[in-house]
């Protein structure tokens, strides 16, 4: 989770704050896992959802 979330810090004025705000704090926590465990679990049903919709649309 650090090498992925390091990149946000890549980002000019705002890249710091947004690692932060990744982490949940100042490193890598309990709070970083969880949110990284929810987003990998609710990606998929969000990427199925967006196809169903994409594909009654054509």
């Amino acid at each position: 989770a650090t090498v992925i979330t390091n990149l946000f810090s890549a980002i000019p004025y705002i890249g710091q704050t947004l690692v932060e705000w990744a982490w949940g704090g100042f490193s890598v926590d309990n709070p970083t896992l969880t949110r990284f465990f929810a987003l990998h679990f609710l990606l998929p049903f969000m990427i199925a959802g967006i196809t169903i919709i994409h594909l009654m649309f054509l």
